[in-house]
């Protein structure tokens, strides 16, 4: 086969490959939306004290970016916080206040794909 064979074979291969690339019916090729996070998920966590002990009776909350909602929960006898049916294709802000004290903000970011979220929040 001559070196002009070889070329249009080349040439003739990589047409019929973006050809069928476009093709409606080619599903291995098709576009996929992986960069977003659709659906659900939980998010809980303990507050805790200067000292790392747990704090009951603390307000946590859940803002939304979006739309400025805030969820709140009052941690548990051991400090703990439970929010169910987040939406993981928003961001949120979550912090936690008792007497005056008050924890980082943290973010939950819709980047972020775990279904469930633990983060401890650390009042100062």
């Amino acid at each position: 086969m001559s070196r002009a064979s070889w070329l249009a074979v080349g040439v003739l291969s990589v047409v019929t490959l973006f050809g069928v690339s476009a093709g409606a019916g080619n599903a291995m090729f098709a576009p996929t939306a992986s960069a977003q996070n659709l659906g659900m998920r939980t998010v809980s966590g303990t507050v805790l004290g200067a000292g790392s002990e747990p704090v009951v009776g603390a307000t946590v909350f859940l803002k939304n970016s979006k739309t400025k909602a805030i969820r709140s929960y009052s941690s548990t006898a051991d400090g703990h916080f439970h929010f169910a049916q987040v939406d993981m294709s928003i961001d949120f802000d979550l912090w936690a206040e008792k007497n005056g004290k008050k924890s980082a903000t943290k973010t939950v970011s819709s980047w972020d794909a775990r279904k469930d979220f633990i983060s401890d929040l650390k009042l100062k």
